[in-house]
């Protein structure tokens, strides 16, 4: 499995980042073709105590490297990296990866 996973540093305005996240940018993703799953999770701790450095992960999930590319390179894929860069481009660290066995 492959994937890209959004790691977002903490928003100034949260309920302005979460209604914009949930309502328009996680709609958008959810249509890019190949896209399996889409796993969100919202940090309420650090490990080292006090707010963590990053706010909300999302990892999308597509069956392989070459799905994820595809799906990248779509007209959806294309949205949504337009949206997350005029939403959340100061907030967002984009990476790709591959699972591990």
């Amino acid at each position: 499995m492959a994937k890209v996973v959004a790691l977002y540093k903490q928003p100034q305005d949260k309920e302005k980042f979460d209604d914009h996240y949930f309502n328009v940018h996680s709609p958008l993703t959810a249509k890019i073709p190949g896209l399996r799953e889409m796993k969100v999770t919202k940090f309420t701790g650090s490990a080292m105590g006090g707010e963590p450095e990053y706010y909300l992960m999302c990892e999308m999930i597509y069956d392989s490297m070459e799905d994820l590319k595809n799906g990248m390179r779509s007209e959806e894929g294309k949205a949504s990296g337009k949206d997350v860069m005029g939403f959340a481009g100061d907030l967002v660290t984009l990476m790709i990866g591959e699972d591990v066995e």
